[in-house]
């Protein structure tokens, strides 16, 4: 059975560094004059009829698939590492065969897909997409940073979304606006910021449905509406939410999975009690250690320390045994330990 409350998106699996990253985004060109938007160019971009795709990892690869697959548009798959699209390319191989195998789709329908997979280490090929999907590391810097640069890189109509679990959205806006070296509020920066959504794809993507989307301030209607329709297209089935702390599914689901490992730590039940009476008692496929454990400890400590410092509540304080796991290098299944041993 799926993996039903997987209502997250961990770190991309791709093996790059934050260095090498870095280096990457800065390796895009500098010096090309920021492309704007035009209401005109925005409303043409509802025919999505090419989309990129950063970051060749778990997220990125299974947004790429889905696209082509679904959608039936081509994807432009971009990462730094070779090796990394390789290994993504090989697993959409491998997950296509599998549909095959199931008679889920035809040989002829497999093959159409992986021919609209095009993989490439540059940038610069984003130049001909109408949708880029950003799924690099959630780290703040890297993603403003990449932003910025996509605001002089992709075309002037094109949506810039990011699958951001937490980020706030009206932040990554302000970073690509910021490409037009002008005031915020110039026409020229928020003719970019108005360009830039959330999709929060939830994982693994070719099996769950939800995605998230998510508007800053600046988002407009149009870029809205088109990233929403996109993922009608996708198979998916859009919630849409507030720019806030953790947006609506990571708000509900971390304090779930925190409060039961604050069960734990104080004694109110074994991991086992706590897993089983959620499992049972409300017809999850798995309880919330488990699934922490397929999160990854980390990722949830993550997630819970931004509740808890942007919006101050104290009913957001991470667990202090969540803390110590993560310092132990206890991640979950990823590591091979966390509440469980794998």
């Amino acid at each position: 059975m799926p993996i039903a409350l997987l209502l997250y998106h961990p770190p991309t699996s791709s093996p790059l560094t934050m260095q090498r990253l870095s280096t990457f985004v800065r390796s895009a060109p500098r010096q090309q004059p920021v492309r704007l938007f035009s209401s005109t160019a925005l409303r043409s971009a509802a025919e999505v009829k090419r989309v990129g795709v950063i970051g060749a990892g778990q997220m990125g690869l299974g947004i790429a698939l889905v696209v082509a697959q679904k959608a039936g548009v081509p994807v432009t798959l971009v990462d730094a590492s070779q090796a990394s699209l390789d290994k993504g390319i090989a697993f959409a191989d491998k997950l296509l065969a599998k549909d095959v195998g199931k008679s889920r789709i035809s040989q002829e329908d497999a093959d159409a897909a992986r021919a609209r997979l095009t993989p490439t280490t540059s940038l610069d090929e984003l130049a001909g997409v109408d949708l880029i999907i950003e799924a690099v590391p959630e780290i703040p810097d890297l993603k403003f940073d990449l932003f910025k640069r996509l605001a002089g890189v992709a075309p002037s109509h094109a949506i810039l979304a990011t699958n951001t679990s937490s980020i706030s959205i009206t932040k990554i806006a302000a970073a690509a606006a910021s490409a037009s070296g002008q005031p915020q509020t110039s026409e020229a920066a928020l003719s970019i910021a108005s360009r830039v959504v959330a999709t929060h794809f939830m994982n693994p993507v070719p099996i769950q449905k939800g995605v998230e989307i998510i508007s800053g301030l600046q988002t407009s209607a149009a870029t809205l509406e088109t990233a929403v329709e996109f993922c009608k297209a996708m198979g998916k089935i859009p919630s849409t939410s507030a720019d806030t702390p953790g947006f609506l599914a990571n708000r509900i689901l971390m304090p779930y999975i925190n409060e039961a490992v604050i069960c734990l730590e104080t004694g109110v039940g074994d991991r086992e009690s706590i897993d089983a009476i959620m499992k049972n008692g409300t017809n999850v496929p798995m309880g919330p250690l488990t699934l922490a454990d397929f999160i990854g400890l980390d990722t949830c400590l993550a997630i819970m320390k931004v509740l808890y410092h942007e919006t101050g509540d104290s009913k957001y304080r991470p667990s202090v045994l969540l803390g110590k796991m993560v310092d132990a290098g206890w991640l979950g299944k990823k590591t091979g330990k966390g509440f469980y041993d794998y």
